[in-house]
């Protein structure tokens, strides 16, 4: 039985010899094989540049209507009419309702009678006014022939003018008279209550069949929405820089996205002891009618203009030291991220600018850069422009 095992130890130990053969060439093969490097990161830049830029103070405030008038009845009465309904557009003297006007009617009609009569009674006293002034030629050519007394041509020169005076005494009757009749036709004008002004019908306060005429009750409200007054708060800190007649631009929380202009108008002299702030008021001329009374502004007054000034995207920002002026950004060259350090300066909205660790014309990333790590390879997918400022 000896001589068969051997032939089987034998072989059993040239296999095992020839695993760690091939097992110390394999390893020799991995240690000779390069590394292999990770694929660079895809990445979003976009070029630093320099531009001008206005300088402005940041204020809040509120949009008013310039014109808001509360429309009250000056004529007594029943309302009989209403041609208006509320949130209408209107133009200044357009009816918008109407006062039972039959008392009215009655009145300039007693108006129009004693206007015709004191015509007549003007028409009846220059008639023997005339006929006066021919008694006087007449008596006078007698005297002159001594055909009549003094005395006579005294009476005729006496009742001249006592005639002259019931001329004047009819004129100045004909004149009251036309007064009073205007003044019904006014008066029964106002049983058409009018827009004051341009502008819509903000509520309606009154329905057909009630009493109007008490002067504290009001029947409708009118807005003019064209025109707004904007009213902001500035603090005191910043009034040196502020000058009426100044632009400034605001949004508004229901339209993102949109800039209206403005003009400022109107500086209050004296300071908020509340708060340290000062009332201002600035001119808002909506044409398109998308503004509304009420709506809460941002605004940035515009108080003169900076040269040269380089900023970037708060989204380009790594970290930032607000109080410190400090933040880090990537800067790719030849397609390597560098994290960099950089100071800070004045915001405004979502810029930020850099004072230092920046020169224009070198690339930022704007995206992607949360995948980045310093010294990182990176392949830019899309040079992006640096999107419009806001504000």
């Amino acid at each position: 039985m000896t001589p068969r095992r051997v032939p089987v130890l034998c072989t059993v130990a040239l296999l095992l010899m020839a695993g760690f053969a091939g097992n110390g060439c394999s390893k020799a093969d991995r240690k000779d094989a390069p590394a292999t490097s990770p694929p660079p990161v895809a990445v979003e830049v976009f070029k630093a540049a320099a531009a001008d830029i206005p300088e402005g103070v940041e204020v809040t405030g509120s949009l008013v209507p310039r014109f808001d008038a509360e429309v009250k009845s000056e004529f007594p009465g029943r309302i009989a009419e209403i041609f208006v309904t509320q949130w209408v557009r209107v133009k200044a003297g357009a009816p918008l309702a109407r006062v039972d006007m039959r008392e009215g009617e009655v009145i300039v009609r007693r108006a129009e009678s004693a206007v015709a009569m004191s015509d007549a009674n003007l028409l009846e006293a220059s008639a023997t006014a005339g006929r006066a002034d021919r008694e006087l030629d007449r008596a006078r050519k007698l005297k002159e022939s001594g055909l009549i007394t003094q005395q006579n041509l005294d009476d005729a020169q006496t009742q001249k003018e006592a005639s002259d005076a019931r001329v004047a005494a009819a004129r100045a009757a004909a004149v009251a008279s036309g007064e009073d009749l205007r003044q019904a036709q006014t008066h029964l004008g106002k049983a058409f209550i009018r827009a004051p002004f341009d502008g819509v019908v903000a509520e309606r306060l009154v329905n057909v069949g009630e009493v109007v005429g008490d002067m504290q009750k009001v029947v409708f409200r009118i807005v003019n929405d064209r025109l707004l007054n904007l009213t902001l708060t500035i603090p005191s800190a910043e009034l040196a820089s502020v000058r009426i007649g100044q632009p400034l631009s605001f949004t508004v929380d229901s339209m993102p996205g949109r800039t209206f202009p403005a003009v400022l108008r109107f500086i209050n002299p004296v300071v908020n002891d509340a708060d340290r702030a000062v009332k201002a008021i600035a001119e808002v001329n909506d044409g398109g009618g998308a503004l509304k009374g009420g709506l809460f502004v941002n605004a940035r007054i515009v108080t003169g203009r900076r040269t040269s000034v380089l900023r970037v995207p708060r989204a380009a920002l790594l970290t930032w030291d607000t109080a410190g002026r400090r933040a880090e950004l990537f800067v790719v060259a030849d397609n390597v991220a560098k994290r960099r350090a950089v100071g800070t300066g004045a915001v405004s909205g979502d810029r930020v600018e850099i004072v230092s660790g920046l020169a224009a014309g070198e690339a930022v990333i704007q995206r992607g850069a949360f995948n980045v790590k310093d010294g990182d390879r990176v392949a830019v997918t899309a040079a992006a422009a640096l999107p419009p400022a806001g504000r």
